[in-house]
């Protein structure tokens, strides 16, 4: 408590007023401090230390979604009192540019500074990370969890691997020029390749970040400052699917593939399909054409089935992913699937994962044959699966062995899923129960066909197991 005198005439009173800053010896300081909020990823930005005209910054990603990730991260924000970056460890600015200081304020204030060793004079910068190459690089490497190409993943592949780490050095300006005035940036945005698109929320102050000792000793070091910058997943209207999903089974002799204009649409006006029609069935053999080799084969599948064809024809998926789920087979006692993912893209995708939402028939889930796969963690309904070690890529497209005759190729991956039906009494796997009511790939949703395939036109699995083998021989 705090108190004053006040006089009037021959009396004086005494007033008392409570004082901000508690004088109990068991004060929290935590009390001072915001809490820290959950999100699919979280920014911490950690001052570590802190001089006059400059502090040193310690900035943290990491991915708490357990089906998301970031490739190639972009991270960029917005400094609000004329700061700018010198030096760097485990991150680079994507645009290296100093001009503004030299011409600017910065460069009247710090005359004797060599503004040829700074990295970044821009108001909104951009950073992103540094290669493998440059982990044991003696300027801008050797620094903890950096170096690995901007992929994030998600904490259920890898928790060593769901974050990345970098630090900068931040030089302040006039007012600011106070070891104990720290202002952290504004206007937080990250983005990747193959990501859906984040929400970041304002920076926030929390209780310092602790850090383990850097010499090994049981103890931490706590940062000077600590705030926390909340981003979440945020879907558009106008944000289309990056990749999408066809439906087959031994007991139909056709495929329902991805929808027309399932990831999007050209806006060329010179286009001749139809986005509003159906997509065509296709036979087992075509999902391994590119969609500019498949009309021939799915006219005549429309014609050996007497299908009506619509004029114009629909138009293609446009999706640099397809997954094909197939349902193998379904006995008494339980059931195979077989999901193959084709990469019609012409970058390699490195340590893929899928994601399968199997609402009734998860809990009698077995095995994966050619995938490290399982249930997820606290989920009764969804199937997490990923590459074998050394064997986690999905190669790009690639040309045909003769390029002149042959169509492109596509990177593929598959592998058969066993289930058993005991335990799970009235599943029903040719009425609907097999097949996925979601499938995410790399973190991203993919789009899934309208319909199901009949059960009235039975058909024997191995053209398609016959299709697929020939496919890797071809492949590899």
């Amino acid at each position: 408590m705090g108190y004053s005198l006040i006089c009037t005439g021959n009396e004086m009173n005494l007033c008392c007023t409570r004082n901000n800053v508690s004088s109990r010896p068991d004060n929290n300081l935590e009390d001072n401090f915001l809490p820290h909020k959950d999100g699919d990823v979280i920014i911490m930005y950690d001052v570590t230390g802190t001089y006059d005209s400059y502090y040193w910054a310690q900035v943290n990603i990491s991915n708490h979604n357990p089906l998301g990730r970031l490739d190639n991260w972009r991270l960029s924000w917005e400094w609000m009192r004329k700061e700018f970056i010198y030096a760097m460890k485990g991150a680079y600015p994507s645009v290296v540019d100093t001009k503004d200081c030299i011409y600017g304020q910065q460069g009247q204030h710090y005359q004797k500074m060599d503004f040829s060793q700074a990295l970044s004079c821009e108001k909104l910068p951009t950073i992103i990370d540094l290669p493998p190459s440059s982990e044991n690089d003696t300027n801008l490497g050797l620094f903890p969890l950096c170096c690995r190409n901007g992929t994030i993943l998600s904490p259920t592949m890898d928790p060593s691997k769901s974050f990345s780490v970098f630090q900068m050095q931040v030089y302040k300006m006039p007012p600011d020029l106070n070891r104990s005035l720290l202002i952290p940036p504004q206007n937080w945005k990250i983005s990747g390749t193959f990501n859906s698109d984040f929400e970041c929320g304002h920076p926030i102050q929390v209780s310092p970040s602790q850090f383990p000792d850097a010499n090994g000793l049981p103890s931490k070091r706590s940062a000077v400052a600590s705030w926390q910058v909340v981003c979440n997943i945020t879907h558009f209207k106008h944000q289309s699917p990056k990749c999408c999903v066809s439906f087959s089974a031994f007991y139909n002799d056709s495929v329902v593939p991805c929808s027309s204009c399932a990831c999007g649409c050209s806006t060329n006006p010179s286009q001749t399909c139809s986005a509003n029609e159906t997509a065509l069935l296709l036979k087992y053999s075509t999902l391994l054409l590119p969609f500019e080799n498949r009309t021939k084969e799915a006219l005549e599948w429309a014609r050996i089935k007497r299908r009506t064809v619509p004029n114009p024809l629909p138009c293609g998926d446009n999706c640099g992913v397809s997954i094909n789920w197939h349902v193998l087979s379904d006995y008494r006692g339980g059931w195979n699937a077989r999901i193959s993912l084709f990469n019609w893209d012409d970058n390699v995708f490195a340590d893929w994962f899928a994601a399968v939402q199997l609402d009734k028939v998860t809990p009698g889930f077995e095995k994966f044959y050619s995938f490290n796969g399982s249930v997820m963690p606290e989920s009764n309904n969804t199937l997490f699966m990923q590459g074998l070690p050394h064997l986690n890529y999905l190669l790009a497209e690639r040309d045909g062995d003769n390029p002149r005759k042959d169509p492109r190729v596509p990177g593929m991956q598959q592998s058969v899923i066993s289930f058993a039906k005991k335990n799970i009494p009235g599943i029903n796997v040719a009425g609907g129960d097999g097949f996925p009511t979601k499938v995410i790939f790399n973190g991203e949703e993919c789009a899934l066909p309208a319909i199901r395939p009949s059960s009235g036109h039975k058909t024997n699995a191995a053209p398609f197991a016959f299709v697929i083998v020939l496919a890797l021989l071809f492949i590899h």
